[in-house]
């Protein structure tokens, strides 16, 4: 049991979680809220590392057959937590504000309603698969939430950087309205029937 904890993808699933605190700590090094440009490219840096672990602690326990039940349940909530926190950073941080501050809350809550489906659905002994259009959403938050990381400090190497951020971000919280709704379809007939 304690092998299948701590295997390699179960490892770099635990430093995506991890990196969760360094990002944050990022922007608090100078003892408030500031994310400076040095700031704002440590945390990207890290979250780039966290990001491609997404990828591969998935794939590396399907081919090492290294699938585990924590691994399976630190994952989502490893995607969850990094996205989540970081939203709130750069809403924190007036990266995003005004009417974008929509799309972060569209993707924290169809976040926090799909996790409590699939709990729910657990309990009865039904699995939700993740779709494929659930990975591409994943992926387009984590694109544009590494737009939005750099941000102000992006926008002097690659102008618009924040623009091209906050339209992918749109873009995400559109793909994940369409995810969301797709999940509660899958459970639906699960929870009326009940």
């Amino acid at each position: 049991m304690a092998s299948r904890a701590l295997n390699i993808p179960n490892l770099l699933t635990y430093g995506r979680i991890l990196a969760v605190p360094l990002i944050v700590l990022c922007f608090f090094l100078e003892g408030r809220l500031h994310g400076s440009d040095i700031a704002r490219w440590a945390a990207l840096g890290i979250f780039v590392l966290a990001s491609v672990t997404d990828f591969f602690d998935g794939y590396l326990a399907r081919i090492w057959d290294q699938t585990s039940n924590i691994g399976r349940m630190l994952d989502p909530i490893a995607d969850k937590l990094l996205v989540s926190s970081i939203l709130l950073l750069v809403a924190a941080d007036g990266t995003i504000a005004g009417w974008t501050i929509w799309a972060a809350i569209i993707i924290l809550c169809r976040e926090i309603l799909v996790s409590g489906l699939r709990e729910y659905l657990a309990a009865l002994k039904v699995s939700v698969p993740v779709t494929w259009i659930a990975k591409w959403k994943t992926t387009l938050q984590m694109v544009a939430l590494g737009f939005l990381l750099a941000g102000p400090a992006g926008d002097k190497v690659l102008p618009y950087t924040t623009q091209i951020g906050i339209g992918l971000l749109w873009i995400a919280a559109l793909v994940t309205i369409y995810t969301g709704y797709d999940y509660f379809r899958a459970g639906y007939r699960h929870v009326v029937n009940e």
